[in-house]
């Protein structure tokens, strides 16, 4: 799942009209993020599936540091806690736990059975739906349809790049989708692979950069400046 993460990050900037939408977006795809980094670091692993046609052709054979149901709650509390100590606006702090944590909910409906509970499980979780590659767009797209209007609806845009930014941004977010749901051929390399999830790094600057162009609606945002 990719497009229903950023859906989020979208989303919830109503529930947290100071917090950057560059910050919301680091949360909701933040072990997504991180676990490239441990793939580098040969401390989590996954094959590559070639000639499979299994969406993604990946398996995920082990990402308890990232993907368990007890780290995603650790990375949620960590960045919560973080956010608090940095700034003075808990509400922010709340948001951005929650969309760590949603995370790990939505891979919950779309993974095969390979989320661990915790470092170390037997047991693993997953609703299996990339088996259905139409449901699969269906619920991203309503995810992150509802998400950009959310969005749309408490935020507006203070100058030209507040406006061609944002619409720049999703048309990218959706570019990217849509190459992933085409198909193709399978990253070449484990390392090819991480690199590719390092590059998430710049889709949460470009948020920054699309909300400092942009203000929200909400009255009592005015009281705190983005972060």
């Amino acid at each position: 799942m990719f497009l229903a993460h950023f859906g989020v990050g979208f989303g919830v900037k109503r529930l947290a009209p100071a917090t950057s939408l560059g910050s919301l977006f680091l949360a909701a795809q933040l072990i997504d993020l991180v676990w490239p980094t441990l793939l580098m670091l040969g401390i989590e692993r996954v094959t590559i599936l070639v000639g499979s046609s299994q969406h993604p052709p990946l398996d995920f054979t082990y990402y308890p540091y990232s993907h368990s149901l007890l780290a995603v709650l650790v990375w949620a509390a960590l960045i919560a806690f973080a956010y608090r100590m940095l700034h003075a606006y808990p509400r922010g702090a709340l948001v951005l736990g929650a969309a760590v944590f949603s995370h790990w909910l939505l891979d919950l409906l779309v993974h095969r059975p390979d989320l661990p509970l915790y470092p170390g499980s037997a047991t693993m979780a997953g609703f299996g739906l990339w088996a259905s590659l139409p449901a699969t767009i269906a619920l991203e797209l309503l995810i992150f349809g509802a998400g950009v209007w959310l969005y749309c609806r408490s935020t507006e845009a203070i100058d030209r790049v507040g406006h061609w930014a944002l619409w720049g941004l999703v048309a990218l977010l959706l570019l990217i989708s849509a190459g992933d749901m085409a198909g193709g051929e399978p990253p070449p390399s484990v390392t090819a692979l991480a690199w590719v999830g390092q590059a998430q790094w710049l889709l949460v600057a470009w948020a920054y950069w699309v909300d400092r162009h942009r203000r929200s609606r909400s009255r009592a945002a005015e009281l705190v400046p983005a972060v």
